[in-house]
């Protein structure tokens, strides 16, 4: 048997499985070796056994990562591949996020029962989505709407509104694509209306800081472009302590030579928004990141938490 080149680690969902399959693929043609050389390692985690309440009474967004930092750590897997909006603000210290792949479409889509858009669903509606992001945005269009916990994976939650349990449910365009269902989608969202979760679209890779040879192979397929977006909004996230306890949404961009970074804090019943607006150079990114958050802080005389 061929001495495996690396070992990926990965969740095992079907999302995590197409986007590890996906990093496998691009990882492979840039070695110039046959993808079975690269083995992936499924994983299960805390966040994959937890399905009855929302992450952010469950412990936050580090129950997708925790098993798969520990293998890391042991050395047990070379790489782990994420969902990057999954990817907590702080990792272990022996760990690093190595960057990214070229980032997909960043919007969500709304899926309808029976083909309704958002803005058609009857009066008292319920909406399902384990995003407190989407929740709020959703109660800011549609305050006689309803919504609540819908956990699962896309395939679940997509059954769960064809059966009639929930009116409709949003969900990142780039993972339906990644799957193969994007004609599932009602409507694409705006972004003006429905700014995305920092990272959205991006696949991350994290792997052992001081791994160098694992780091070298990883140079070739990772964007610049993307990694300069996702500076900024990870930046944005560590200074309004972002979690899964409130409603936060970042995006940035690459216009020609310039990064155009929007971000925003919800109150959760979407009465109430802050928002920032911040450009400048994209080796600026952490800081632009950095000071659109600040610029929210100041507006908030009791803190994020007070949004609750």
């Amino acid at each position: 048997m061929t001495t495996p080149h690396l070992r990926i680690g990965t969740r095992g969902s079907p999302l995590a499985l197409a986007q590890t399959h996906q990093t496998r693929a691009v990882l492979a043609r840039a070695l110039g070796i046959a993808e079975d050389n690269i083995v992936i390692d499924v994983i299960r985690t805390t966040g994959d056994v937890i399905q009855d309440r929302a992450l952010a009474e469950a412990g936050g967004k580090g129950l997708f990562t925790k098993e798969l930092d520990a293998a890391l750590i042991a050395g047990a897997i070379d790489l782990a591949v994420h969902s990057s909006k999954d990817l907590p603000t702080h990792l272990p210290t022996e760990i690093i996020v190595a960057g990214y792949l070229a980032r997909e479409d960043v919007r969500d889509v709304f899926i309808g029962r029976g083909g309704l858009k958002l803005a058609d669903l009857p009066q008292g509606s319920t909406v399902g989505t384990a995003s407190l992001r989407r929740a709020a945005q959703v109660k800011r269009l549609r305050p006689d709407v309803k919504t609540e916990l819908l956990r699962g994976n896309v395939e679940t939650r997509l059954r769960k509104i064809e059966t009639g349990e929930f009116d409709g449910t949003l969900l990142a365009l780039a993972g339906l694509k990644r799957l193969g269902l994007a004609a599932r989608a009602t409507e694409l969202l705006p972004i003006e209306h429905f700014l995305p979760a920092a990272g959205q679209g991006a696949i991350g890779i994290t792997c052992r800081a001081d791994d160098a040879r694992t780091r070298a192979a990883l140079s070739p397929v990772l964007d610049e472009a993307t990694g300069f977006a996702l500076s900024a909004e990870r930046s944005f996230l560590a200074v309004l302590d972002g979690s899964c306890r409130t409603p936060i949404a970042a995006y940035a961009r690459l216009d020609g030579k310039e990064l155009i970074f929007s971000g925003e804090v919800l109150r959760s019943d979407g009465g109430e928004v802050f928002a920032a607006r911040r450009s400048g150079h994209p080796v600026d990114a952490a800081l632009i990141g950095y000071h659109a958050g600040h610029d929210i802080l100041r507006r908030l005389p009791h803190g994020v938490a007070g949004l609750a």
